[in-house]
Order: C-alpha cells, then structure tokens, then sequence
C-alpha cells in the first residue's frame, strides 16, 4: 500500500515542479529612478458607529478602509487593507481637478459616534486625546512613506462636501497642522486681513472661486444656494469651528484669502 501513495507524492511534486518552472521569470538586477507611491492623498473619516459595529461593518460590507482606529483606552488600530490595495472609503469624491480618490488614497476610519440631534441642531462628540495621538503618529507615518503633503492630508467633508460631514468640527485640525502634517493659515495674516474683509465683505462669486482654488467642487454660480453655503460650512468645520453655518462673513474671507493667495517670489 505503501507504493502507490508514495509513487502518487513523486507525481503531484513533479507537476509542482513543472508549472514553478513554466512561471515567468523577472531580472530585478535595476530598478528605475523614476518611480514613486501611487497614493497622493490621505482621507480621515469617522465611523458613526461603536467599535463592534465598525469593525463587522468595515470587513464584511462593501464600505473599507485602511485603517480603523479605536476610542477605547489604547486606541488600537486595526489594519484591514493593505496599503498597497484600494480600500472603498472615499466614494463619490474630488479634489482639486482629481475625482474617484478610492484608488489614489489612503483612508483612515475613527471610532466616533458622529453627532447627536437636539432642538437645537446636531452636537458634535468630541475625541478622546490618546485616539488623536494615535490618528496623529498614524498620519506622520503614512505621509512619509507615500510623500504626501499637507494640502493632500483631508477629511471626508473636503473631498463629498455635499454628501459628507466626517471628521466634523470636533476633530483637532489644528493638532495635526502643529505636527506639520495639514495645511493651516498663517494666524497673524488672517487677523491682518480680517477687519478689511469685515468692512467690505466680498460677493458670493469671490468665495465660490476661492474655495474652488483651494479644492473643493463648488457651482460657480453667484448666487448663495444650498451647496455652496454648504461647502463653506464645510470650510468653516475645518478652518473655524466655533461657527460653522454656511454664511459668508469677513473671518471665513480673510481664511480663504491666506489659504489661496498665490505664494509671494522673492
């Protein structure tokens, strides 16, 4: 009995052998200068739902992400895609001309509950400061291993600002702009350029234009309607966070300014 299973282990290792050597061999003795990571952007999300449910929901439903970082003591953080692969967390999605950033992104999902409704409008739940640590390090570490910078490190309302709220203006912007990882403006030339933008306050088509220059995808419309209120309030999340209702105000202009202007040659 012993014959015909040993004579059956010699033949499935001989057509082992034969389709390893049917396989196309590569040279890898160069490799080209000119190369880099397919990733150009970096997208922060929150999850609206508990660790639990994130978790099932980010590896068993058609909605992914790179990253799930967690509100619980140590904000562990799961890896459920490889950053080599695309995650689908960015969906509908633009930035700055660049459209479908699923394939061009990574995403990095947050244990956070989002927001509760009340009388008086949604209030935002705030983030536990060892999670930003960890959300902070993360982006550190990505940013340096695709090369992507500050102006490209962005939350889900910047790229689907009609569609998207997350992070939400509770999450620390202002910390990751301090690690040098997001674009932040210039806090004395916003006050300097504040009061002049408060005595005149510029036209609706001014703001539509400025805040299509520094990404977003706004109707250039001259007119205030409901997505372009919408996209500043947007902005403000971000930018100015103690109020964020939409409307035009000389603050909202003097940030858009500074963030916008052109830089100065020397």
């Amino acid at each position: 009995m012993s014959l015909p299973r040993n004579f059956a282990r010699l033949v499935l290792a001989l057509i082992v052998a034969l389709l390893a050597g049917c396989a196309t061999q590569y040279d890898t003795t160069y490799s080209s200068v000119s190369q880099g990571s397919r990733v150009r952007y970096l997208i922060i999300h929150y999850t609206v739902l508990d660790l639990p449910t994130s978790i099932r929901v980010l590896t068993q439903q058609a909605v992914s992400s790179h990253y799930l970082v967690s509100d619980q003591p140590d904000a562990r953080i799961y890896l459920l895609v490889d950053e080599s692969r695309r995650a689908n967390h960015a969906g509908l999605s633009s930035w700055k001309g660049d459209t479908n950033l699923n394939p061009s992104s990574i995403g990095i999902e947050i244990v956070n509950l989002g927001y509760q409704k009340t009388e008086n409008g949604p209030v935002y739940y705030p983030f536990p400061q060892p999670q930003i640590d960890k959300v902070i390090e993360l982006v550190r570490q990505i940013t340096k291993r695709h090369d992507i910078s500050p102006d490209r490190v962005l939350g889900h309302s910047d790229i689907a600002p009609l569609r998207k709220q997350d992070p939400g203006p509770m999450f620390p912007w202002k910390q990751l702009a301090d690690a040098g990882l997001v674009l932040w403006p210039d806090a004395q030339k916003v006050a300097e350029r504040r009061a002049g933008y408060e005595a005149l306050l510029p036209d609706v088509a001014w703001f539509q234009k400025r805040l299509e220059t520094h990404g977003f995808v706004v109707p250039q419309t001259g007119v205030l309607d409901e997505p372009t209120r919408t996209v500043i309030a947007a902005f403000q999340m971000k930018y100015r966070n103690s109020n964020y209702d939409g409307n035009p105000d000389g603050e909202t202009a003097a940030i858009l300014d500074v963030l916008t202007a052109p830089p100065v040659r020397r």
